[in-house]
């Protein structure tokens, strides 16, 4: 290889190293903290373990029943048994359109959004006619009547257009 390849090569490499470790600084970091409160079945607060005000945070790949919904209430109820109080890992993922920070929440390595689904208290969420992250366990709650699966379920979507927000 001649030495224009060579130092050519050589500052390409360098550039993609800067720009990955640049990308990398942008990702948000894990980080661990307490439940301090739940608002509903896919929302709750988490203060950092290295201080600070609690943080709201939404679960990322679940939509779950609206609070003043039917099931809404044991939906949150059902959340709250699992993190109320607890320590838990938040991998933050990205803020939705509303601004709110969606990220998978973990108890001793158990991501609460998937048990939230796999339980039937809360919907794999859909985005763009894609069946979202959890669409198997969510067929297989709906199978097995568990949770809001034991009622004539709607979903929050469809909830709010009909009804309006619940506050």
């Amino acid at each position: 290889m001649n030495w224009w390849k060579t130092r050519l090569l050589w500052l390409a490499l360098v550039c993609w190293g800067t720009c990955g470790a640049a990308l990398a600084a942008e990702q948000p970091q894990p980080w661990s903290g307490r439940v301090t409160y739940v608002s509903d079945g896919d929302t709750l607060w988490v203060q950092p373990s290295r201080g600070g005000k609690p943080h709201k945070i939404r679960l990322d790949g679940v939509d779950a029943p609206e609070i003043c919904q039917v099931y809404g209430v044991v939906a949150r109820d059902r959340l709250a048994q699992q993190v109320a109080g607890r320590w838990v890992q938040v991998t933050p993922r990205r803020h939705d359109d509303y601004g709110r920070l969606l990220a998978r929440v973990s108890v001793q390595g158990q991501d609460m959004s998937r048990w939230m689904v796999r339980n039937g208290h809360a919907w794999s969420h859909r985005y763009h006619g894609q069946p979202g992250p959890y669409a198997a366990l969510e067929a297989r709650a709906r199978v097995q009547h568990l949770g809001l699966w034991q009622s004539s379920a709607e979903m929050p979507r469809q909830f709010r257009l009909r009804h309006g927000p619940c506050h």
